[in-house]
């Protein structure tokens, strides 16, 4: 045997680190990475068979499922999460990456008065718009301003 040969050991651990590999890498593949825009829905198909779905962080994103294997999936908050779908039998069905990125809307506009930032939704007019990231005292303002209006719109007129 040379020097430049492997023993036949080194060979066959060779080949069972390529399968081990192969293998780790394949599980990898299986989870795709599903793009959701902050405060917007997606609508994905799942097996029909989908009876169960889990959000690792439910911060981040929430689902809803629907009849026919539909789900939706809607951006909560900026980061990334796992979905696991599974059947009736808790056998997993399929497997996800949600990623959650900003709003993706070209109406929007960002304001910061010294490091506090506002955002503002300019379609036409320019209206305060809630988003995380925004200094405490602006989205405590307009969260109180919308939760006063919803409340009114579900409350009927008074007099």
């Amino acid at each position: 045997m040379s020097c430049l040969q492997k023993p036949r050991n080194g060979r066959r651990a060779a080949v069972a680190a390529g399968l081990l590999s192969v293998v780790l890498s394949a599980g990898a593949a299986d989870a795709d990475t599903v793009r959701v825009n902050i405060d917007r829905s997606h609508i994905m198909r799942l097996p029909e068979r989908a009876a169960t779905v889990v959000i690792g962080n439910p911060l981040i994103a929430d689902a809803t499922l629907q009849n026919g294997g539909i789900l939706i999936v809607t951006g909560k908050g900026y980061g990334s999460t796992n979905l696991i779908a599974l059947d009736r039998a808790g056998r997993e069905v399929k497997t996800d990456m949600i990623l959650v990125v900003g709003p993706g809307t070209g109406d929007l506009v960002t304001v910061f008065r010294g490091v506090d930032r506002e955002t503002w939704s300019c379609a036409p007019k320019c209206e305060p718009r809630m988003t995380l990231g925004d200094a405490p005292a602006y989205f405590a303002q307009t969260l109180g301003e919308t939760t006063a209006r919803n409340g009114q719109a579900g409350g009927g007129a008074t007099k």
